[in-house]
């Protein structure tokens, strides 16, 4: 019979619903050190919440701990990277606090349009302040800007438009057709969203991308007396820049359900009086609670009666037998979205996938989902991977097709991707050289020889005497060394693209530099991993 560990509280239907399927059960949430790790060693399944944090350490000798299932979405307190080295299997539950936190995202939006916390703390003290400094504005007629168009976002969306409101979403990910069946005007950058916004509100995760994504100029640019809300994750919205336009007056106000540092100590956002704040409670529903809980409950009864893995972030539902025999397509796949994440401008429509030759005969459905998840990884949560890539691309329009011909071309292999994105169509081919080697053969129309991965830029431009030579001497002044360089062109003269791999990242001034030579029309920075390193997911 498989047992599962319950470290933290678990509500009722979580409980019966592993009783009912005949799950052993140890239920003993709060255990920590010595205690902890006998009972995690001891079990088949763990579920945590957010109290559990399951360190590496933890994870070190995990005895027979085949799944962590996390009781809602962020999995900051589990360290995957450790569980995937395991062979551990970690999932969460992606839609259980859904509706509780867009709900909590609207009453934050009403609190503050109609100044509620400090009118209810006014009259609590006896006085009748009806006019004057609690006058509010209503939501009808207003717009409405959301950054990320998830699941949240577009609950939030939803009842927006219910309530009146004009309703304009930024996703990168979202095609803005997709966007206008949801009732969403979509706007194809941030400069042209927060100009247009009387309430701003983000649900993006937090990622190297997204942190600070609102800062000082960006809060500069909306509208004067402009509200903003997050509550999503603590740093999306730089604090000091909003507290700053708060206090100028620029913002008319801010509500806040999450902080960089919680709980907040020292914060100038809790000293100002136009900041409605509340501890993290965007989940905080007794629905949501169950919710998880059953999810939570479901999802290890599956895998562990069934073998089933559904929402993991760290590996893919399929034979790890096939999965190695795939491991330099997978990887070849994954970097080819990563280098179109990062190259191409504009929202992306679809992604056109052709193979040929070897490629051709093998599960070319893995491989692909291998491409949607470098492809989208870049910008989305990290615990994007071959299990829920698809799905991800669907929710955001981004149609994914596939072409296939077990006939060899020029290469005994190889993976062509078109990216079509509402400016322009970005192609990359890439195939394996020996056994162990990949490689960027096509850039466009141009044909090449290129590393495929570590530190590149990618520039195009008129082929003409002294240009490498004078972008070898701006790098070299800027101490970056260029490993690797090769050139694609279809005639002397005339249009040609370059890729630079490079042992360290050049700074931005470098890169300026060899932007403004007149022969160079765009250049883009990319950063692929190292060469045999694999995505986490692979395990």
């Amino acid at each position: 019979m498989p047992r599962v560990f319950i470290s933290d509280n678990l509500q009722a239907p979580g409980i019966d619903l592993l009783r009912s399927a005949g799950i052993e059960m140890d239920n003993r949430p709060g255990l920590k050190d010595a205690a902890l790790r006998e009972a995690l060693q001891a079990a088949d399944g763990v579920i945590v919440r957010s109290a559990t944090h399951l360190t590496a350490a933890l994870l070190e000798n995990p005895g027979k701990l085949r799944a962590i299932v996390r009781a809602g979405v962020g999995v900051d307190n589990i360290d995957v990277a450790a569980a995937t080295r395991k062979g551990i299997v970690v999932m969460n539950t992606p839609g259980g606090n859904t509706v509780s936190t867009a709900e909590h995202t609207i009453a934050m939006m009403m609190a503050l349009a109609r100044h509620l916390p400090a009118a209810d703390a006014s009259t609590h003290q006896g006085k009748w302040e009806r006019g004057g400094k609690f006058v509010g504005t209503q939501l009808a007629g207003k717009t409405l800007g959301i950054i990320g168009l998830g699941r949240i976002g577009r609950e939030v969306a939803r009842r927006a438009s219910g309530l009146d409101m004009k309703v304009i979403g930024f996703d990168p990910f979202m095609a803005p057709d997709r966007a206008s069946q949801l009732g969403i005007e979509s706007a194809l950058d941030l400069d042209r969203l927060l100009p247009a916004c009387d309430f701003l509100t983000v649900h993006t995760p937090l990622t190297e991308e997204t942190r600070d994504l609102i800062d000082a100029r960006r809060l500069a640019a909306m509208k004067p007396g402009a509200r903003v809300l997050n509550c999503a994750r603590g740093g999306i919205i730089n604090e000091g820049a909003l507290a700053q336009a708060l206090q100028s007056g620029h913002i008319a106000g801010a509500a806040l359900d999450v902080f960089v540092q919680e709980p907040p100590t020292d914060n100038p956002l809790l000293k100002l009086p136009n900041v409605i704040v509340t501890p993290h409670l965007g989940a905080s529903t007794i629905e949501a609670q169950e919710s998880v809980a059953r999810e939570a409950a479901q999802l290890l009864i599956d895998f562990l009666t069934r073998g089933v893995v559904q929402f993991a972030v760290n590996m893919a539902a399929v034979d790890r037998t096939e999965l190695e025999e795939l491991r330099l397509y997978v990887d070849l796949a994954h970097r080819l979205g990563l280098l179109h994440a990062q190259m191409c401008h504009g929202t992306i429509r679809r992604a056109e996938l052709s193979y040929r030759g070897e490629i051709a005969r093998r599960s070319t459905r893995l491989v692909t989902a291998a491409f949607a998840a470098g492809l989208l990884e870049y910008r989305l949560a990290q615990d994007v991977n071959i299990v829920n890539a698809e799905l991800l691309a669907r929710e955001r329009g981004i149609e994914i097709v596939e072409q296939t011909n077990p006939k060899k071309g020029d290469f005994s292999t190889l993976l062509r991707v078109d990216v079509v994105t509402d400016k322009k169509t970005y192609t990359a081919s890439g195939t394996l050289f020996g056994n162990q080697f990949l490689r960027l053969v096509q850039l466009g129309p141009f044909h090449l020889d290129a590393f495929l991965d570590g530190i590149m830029v990618l520039f195009t431009h008129r082929d003409v005497p002294g240009l490498i030579g004078f972008i070898g001497t701006i790098f070299g002044k800027h101490k970056v060394n260029i490993a690797q360089m090769t050139v694609g062109r279809q005639q002397a003269g005339g249009d040609a693209i370059a890729v630079l791999n490079l042992d360290n990242q050049p700074p931005d001034e470098a890169l300026q530099e060899v932007s403004a030579h007149p022969q160079i029309s765009s250049l883009s920075l990319v950063k692929l991993p190292r060469a045999g390193e694999m995505p986490t997911w692979f395990g």
